[in-house]
């Protein structure tokens, strides 16, 4: 099975060649005005942002003009340095804890891929040995029940689940009993992503958050906002909304395996200065893969 590493650099060279072969274009010839306008225009395109790719171009420069022989070995190290700078701190890790269960509560828009997220992490957890139960809380969006059902058929998952329109916290609370009652580790909640307005879709959120609390005052212990990386930083936003509206603890970012704007990922994460636990690498449930900040940054500078 291909790690991190592997899949992203797949995924990157397949969406985004313009990167790789700015910088493979360096390997073969020196540092010249072209190739530093060539770089920056492949950064730009990978969703950077404005920021770090002044901050990685300024190095170049700066070392170019201390010598005139720079290739691709300097260029990608002045970028794996500088971005290892940026994501300090970017990768979450989750801790053994004695709880059980020990909540994560799944947030984010309709479309960012959360409730096959709930299920791909279940399964994650599922396959090192830690059980986890899934509470079905999005009740507002008609298909979602049907979804996470489908997902927990396939994967052989433990799920709570409720009708279209059931009141959410209800469901989160059984949820909370179900994975007690069963010894789980984890209990994943899978919430709505929209309701009628952002006040109603906030309001349902605090009251899931009220419920849990009473059943665990520490609960729900982790809070993570699941972004779609295939709209760059104007992802951002929302997350700022929802970071306001219930506390986010941490990100994970799905759906890279279908943009070029892996860059993204160090522009949201430098504006929130939130751990990105995992992201998601394509369609199996194997693609949801834990951050690695050292993997990533090779993987775009095409170090090995």
């Amino acid at each position: 099975m291909k790690g991190f590493f592997a899949k992203f650099k797949d995924k990157l060279a397949k969406k985004a060649p313009g990167l790789g072969n700015a910088i493979g274009g360096l390997f073969r010839k020196k540092l010249d005005a072209s190739s530093i306008a060539e770089l920056e225009e492949a950064l730009y395109e990978a969703d950077f942002g404005v920021e770090t790719t002044e901050e990685i171009l300024d190095e170049i420069q700066n070392a170019y003009r201390a010598d005139k022989e720079l290739r691709q070995k300097d260029v990608s190290q002045i970028g794996l340095t500088i971005l290892g700078r940026i994501l300090e701190g970017a990768e979450g890790r989750l801790q053994i804890s004695n709880e059980k269960p020990e909540v994560i509560c799944l947030l984010g828009v309709n479309g960012a891929g959360k409730t096959t997220t709930s299920a791909k992490l279940a399964w994650y957890f599922k396959e090192r040995g830690q059980e986890a139960l899934l509470g079905a809380c999005d009740t507002f969006r008609a298909a979602a029940n049907e979804q996470i059902l489908n997902w927990a058929d396939r994967l052989e998952l433990d799920l709570v689940s409720s009708h279209h329109g059931a009141d959410s916290a209800a469901v989160a609370f059984d949820s909370y009993e179900a994975a007690v009652s069963r010894g789980q580790s984890y209990l994943i909640l899978d919430t709505a992503g929209r309701l009628h307005n952002k006040a109603n879709l906030m309001e349902e959120l605090k009251k899931i958050r009220r419920v849990l609390a009473k059943k665990n005052p520490e609960s729900p212990h982790h809070r993570w906002l699941v972004l779609d990386g295939s709209l760059g930083t104007n992802s951002i936003e929302q997350a700022k909304a929802f970071h306001e509206g219930f506390g986010l603890t941490g990100l994970i970012i799905t759906k890279l395996d279908g943009t070029g704007r892996g860059g993204a990922l160090v522009g949201i994460y430098r504006e929130l200065g939130l751990p990105i636990y995992f992201v998601g690498l394509g369609e199996a449930p194997e693609d949801l893969q834990p951050f690695v900040t050292d993997d990533y940054i090779r993987a775009i500078f095409e170090v090995e």
